[in-house]
């Protein structure tokens, strides 16, 4: 339970995030952050909070070397994901089909989502959210596109928050 909100505007890339620690009926706020810088890219997650720290100490990708941007996400980041996530205990093989979790990533100017099987893909209208929190997001995202980056995204995390049981704050804004 979470929500996580990229942002690529003006050649900049964004990643916001709420503290919600949701399980059921509870939720607690944590001080755990579920956005962080890591080299150059900034990570955003759902799904678990011991993947995001897996992901946040561990993962160590090759520097990209002539690759477009979405090649060098798809044949590095990925590798190194998949790979870290697998050496600390995350992703799982089931009917032959890997599967991790789901977050996002900041990168070079660029949001990726990255999927639970691993795919990674870009919105054509450069925000995406991911989380219970999503789909209010990114209705409030679309709503606010006349707000600043880091303002639209807060207020967007906020509005998720009020209707969402499994967000809520402080919320972060990292900026890639």
């Amino acid at each position: 339970m979470t929500c996580i909100i990229g942002l690529a505007q003006d050649g900049k890339a964004y990643i916001g995030a709420d503290s919600a620690a949701a399980s059921k009926w509870e939720v607690r706020q944590t001080l755990a952050p579920k956005a962080f810088k890591c080299g150059p890219f900034v990570i955003g997650y759902t799904t678990s909070f011991r993947m995001g720290q897996i992901l946040q100490f561990h993962l160590d990708v090759q520097p990209q070397d002539g690759e477009s941007d979405l090649e060098y996400m798809v044949r590095r980041f990925i590798v190194a994901a998949r790979e870290c996530l697998k050496d600390g205990g995350w992703a799982t093989i089931e009917n032959n089909k890997e599967e991790g979790g789901a977050f996002l990533v900041a990168y070079r100017g660029h949001i990726y989502e990255v999927g639970h099987e691993f795919y990674v893909i870009e919105a054509a209208d450069g925000y995406e959210a991911a989380g219970c929190g999503a789909e209010y997001a990114l209705g409030a995202m679309a709503a606010l596109a006349d707000l600043e980056p880091e303002k639209r995204i807060r207020r967007a995390l906020e509005i998720a928050a009020h209707f969402s049981g499994g967000v809520c704050g402080p919320f972060v804004v990292i900026e890639a």
